[in-house]
């Protein structure tokens, strides 16, 4: 008997179809009514769920006894209640290196965008400001041969410093848990703390896993250690950065500008930073291409098969329930 897969998201038709040459698949569909009502419903029978966006802890799964893995499209697993999926032995696989360089590439266009006001004077031109040659009022910043500082250096942060270096020529520092040797040969990136970083560098790019250590990383005071003429990028998570805090420090010079993708509540909606012209803002599109997206899917197909057909996924978050 084929054992049954739920998402939790919406997946494409070739998702569900791949999907279904090994299992029973069910899609929650908006147009049948309340998809979290049919979500609800067809939990008790899954073994297995794919998706991504969704927070799955002890509230939303007690009703899942025979669940066996959660598939999440995404790196990033701050959704799931790792410590509940250990208690219950669910095995819970992301899509690590497929999205590094589409990831990558956001963060360096946010690093441009950022210094020469693209987004802020796209608008300027089209509202028909352009009524003779540009003065100061419309002047951005150099990006080459300036420092670029990294908070977490993994396989995301190591791809924007390399754009950075090899492409602009900028002097990388970085930050984090662990020293990079390799890179450090390789891009002549140099370690600093925190507070060294935010104080040395011209652009910082945040590059790390949400965590307790790293909710709120960036607030009112690591804002002030940045110049007056610095810039901040966030491809990591909303909550890493007290969006408060940064508000403030856009609106008062604190630092020149801000670059970001995640932010603190997802759909950003009614924000401060909407009036801001030093704020770009895009909707969380870090990986959002059409080729990443497909390999995203199919690794996490590839993982959610895996687990349910007995063998170990390719990408396991919490290898000590496989073990068990």
């Amino acid at each position: 008997m084929k054992k049954t897969v739920l998402a939790f998201s919406r997946i494409t038709p070739a998702m569900a179809e791949r999907l279904q040459q090994d299992f029973n698949v069910i899609v929650p569909n908006p147009k049948l009514g309340d998809v979290a009502a049919q979500f609800n419903e067809a939990l008790p029978e899954a073994h297995g769920l794919i998706g991504v966006g969704r927070k799955l802890g002890r509230a939303q799964l007690e009703g899942a006894a025979r669940l066996e893995v959660v598939s999440s499209v995404s790196v990033g697993y701050d959704n799931y209640d790792l410590d509940y999926f250990n208690e219950r032995g669910i095995a819970l696989t992301n899509t690590p290196d497929v999205l590094t360089e589409s990831t990558a590439d956001l963060g360096f266009a946010l690093v441009m965008g950022c210094a020469r006001r693209v987004a802020e004077l796209d608008a300027w031109t089209k509202a028909g400001q352009w009524q003779a040659t540009v003065g100061p009022a419309q002047f951005g910043s150099d990006v080459h041969g300036k420092t670029l500082g990294i908070v977490g250096m993994g396989n995301i942060g190591a791809a924007i410093a390399r754009r950075g270096r090899l492409g602009f020529n900028m002097q990388v520092v970085y930050s984090g848990n662990n020293r990079k040797p390799a890179l450090e040969q390789e891009l002549g990136a140099q370690f600093r703390s925190l507070e060294q970083l935010l104080a040395e560098a011209d652009f910082v790019c945040l590059v790390v896993p949400l965590s307790q250590a790293t909710r709120k990383l960036i607030g009112a005071r690591e804002l002030k250690l940045m110049k007056p003429s610095a810039f901040l990028v966030n491809v990591s998570r909303g909550p890493v950065v007290d969006e408060a805090a940064l508000v403030e420090a856009l609106q008062s010079g604190t630092i020149r500008g801000a670059g970001l993708d995640v932010y603190e509540k997802e759909p950003l909606a009614d924000s401060p930073l909407f009036t801001l012209p030093n704020a770009l803002t895009l909707p969380h599109v870090g990986s959002a291409t059409a080729e990443t997206r497909e390999a995203m899917a199919n690794r996490a197909i590839d993982n959610l098969r895996a687990a349910l057909l007995g063998e170990r996924p390719r990408d396991l978050v919490n290898p000590q329930v496989w073990k068990n």
